[in-house]
């Protein structure tokens, strides 16, 4: 095991806390709706979005997957980002399961424009597919955990409401955005018809994610997830780990950000290494090491040798991603192994 695992924040382990909460979950069939655990995670989370409904779902690429069908037809657009989660880590799933196709944008670090947006919308042209979807992703994954700002979101949806579009929010790691930006969870989600939201990555519980829209929407969703598989029996015991995580671990997310920027002003200093802390706003750290000499697979080994871990991240990069389980001394230590494996520039 890495002493000190910066791969993702989806590596987190529940604490005793969450563990008392899951070992005490009082249970039921959430097939039928009998969980009561399920059935106030659900509650939960749809009040703190400010919605009427919400439904647990076991990961995070389900939860996108039962939106884009909520919201589309077969042969619909998708427009989003070309380095979306949608398009890069689902596995295909939105062409194999709903028959979407993607129109891709190229944004900076992912933050996509209404010029942008306007521009990519096709004319009723019966030689196009049919525009219906404008997918934002907050915080952006690939774009190294930027955030939308909420006035760039709320002329996006008016754009999207104008030219008859629907809007979904991939907020994966939306609490991470609020805790950047200053905005409420209700208030980025406000103006979308479907939101998607992890519990297992930041919030730190071990498995899930909530779908989050009108009680209509939700009610149709049940559907969908059961089509694929998604439909859990006594899920309380994973619903308990997800109640405890929105109660306790919304507000401690400001720590990641903090310690993040720490690892990016100490990476900038290494020779080789490419960063700019100011545009580390969350908890991702996406570091150019071209300038090293070493490949990616190559410093991901050196580090791991030495008990730091960090992912490949497209050419010449790495990811490194602080969460619930690093500390200020696994942030020092993991400079110090940084330091060993770049060198560094001012010594």
């Amino acid at each position: 095991m890495l002493a000190i695992d910066l791969r993702s924040d989806t590596v987190t382990r529940p604490d005793e806390g969450m563990r008392r909460a899951m070992a005490g979950a009082e249970v039921g069939d959430d097939v039928f709706g009998e969980d009561p655990s399920v059935n106030r995670l659900q509650e939960v989370a749809a009040e703190l979005l400010g919605r009427e409904a919400a439904l647990f779902v076991p990961s995070g690429t389900m939860a996108n997957q039962v939106c884009l069908r909520l919201l589309t037809r077969p042969g619909d657009e998708v427009i989003c980002d070309r380095t979306a989660h949608l398009v890069r880590y689902e596995g295909g799933a939105a062409a194999v399961l709903s028959g979407l196709p993607f129109n891709l944008l190229d944004a900076e670090q992912g933050i996509l424009s209404p010029e942008m947006i306007a521009a990519a919308i096709n004319p009723d042209n019966v030689h196009l597919p049919v525009s219906r979807v404008v997918a934002l992703e907050n915080t952006h994954n690939f774009g190294g955990g930027a955030v939308y700002p909420l006035g760039t979101v709320r002329a996006i949806q008016d754009l999207a409401r104008d030219r008859g579009l629907a809007l979904h929010l991939d907020g994966a790691r939306m609490f991470n955005a609020c805790a950047a930006a200053g905005y409420t969870p209700a208030e980025l989600a406000a103006g979308f018809d479907t939101i998607s939201f992890c519990l297992s990555k930041g919030l730190g519980a071990p498995v899930g994610s909530m779908v989050v829209s009108s009680r209509e929407n939700i009610h149709e969703a049940r559907r969908v997830r059961k089509r694929l598989g998604g439909g859990m029996r006594q899920a309380g015991i994973l619903a308990a780990a997800g109640l405890y995580a929105l109660e306790h671990n919304l507000d401690r997310l400001a720590e990641d950000h903090a310690r993040a920027r720490v690892l990016a002003q100490g990476l900038d200093e290494l020779p080789g290494v490419d960063i700019d802390p100011a545009r580390v706003e969350t908890n991702i750290v996406v570091m150019d090491i071209s300038g090293t000499g070493l490949e990616p697979q190559e410093a991901v080994a050196r580090l791991a040798d030495r008990g730091v871990g960090v992912v490949p991240f497209g050419p010449g990069r790495l990811r490194a991603v602080t969460h619930l389980q690093i500390s200020d001394p696994d942030i020092d230590q993991a400079l110090a192994t940084f330091r060993q494996v770049f060198r560094n520039k001012n010594a």
